[in-house]
């Protein structure tokens, strides 16, 4: 078992799953909009007034996430109004939880401010706070010295 650590000049990088992944989630509207999805937000309004990123802008970023496949648009009418959408989380949108989860939990700690983290989150059963951990399929935490990179069926290997 050889990490690809050890010859990073024998593979290439052009076939990058967080490459792909920045394509999609990278700016910082998009993860906003999808951190807000994740906290219940749906309708578009509520997301330009939360978000803070003007009308034009927040319909290319929530067109870009529906394209992606991250959310969906499902029409709704009120009394007396036209038909309006809102969105709605997919699968592929809910799972990125633990990732802004993880990206909440790196903010509380290298970029909060004096007050501390805005947000507490919270196991609704226990009432401990919820972090992101690296587990094996096995259960083990894993650290960062711990993670060998081996080749996937992806790898691109370099001539």
């Amino acid at each position: 078992m050889q990490d690809l650590r050890d010859d990073r000049e024998a593979w290439s990088m052009t076939n990058c799953s967080i490459a792909r992944a920045m394509d999609i989630v990278g700016s910082r509207s998009a993860m906003l909009i999808m951190r807000d999805a994740l906290l219940g937000t749906r309708r578009f309004d509520d997301f330009v007034r939360r978000v803070g990123i003007g009308e034009p802008a927040m319909a290319a970023r929530l067109r870009e996430l529906v394209g992606a496949g991250l959310l969906e648009r499902t029409p709704y009418r009120e009394q007396g109004q036209r038909t309006r959408y809102e969105y709605q989380l997919t699968r592929k949108g809910r799972e990125l939880l633990p990732v802004i989860t993880a990206l909440r939990q790196w903010g509380d700690t290298w970029a909060a401010d004096e007050a501390g983290p805005p947000v507490l989150a919270t196991h609704r059963d226990c009432g401990c706070r919820v972090r992101t951990v690296l587990r094996c399929k096995q259960g083990h935490e894993v650290d960062h010295g711990d993670i060998a990179l081996l080749a996937g069926p992806g790898l691109i290997a370099r001539d």
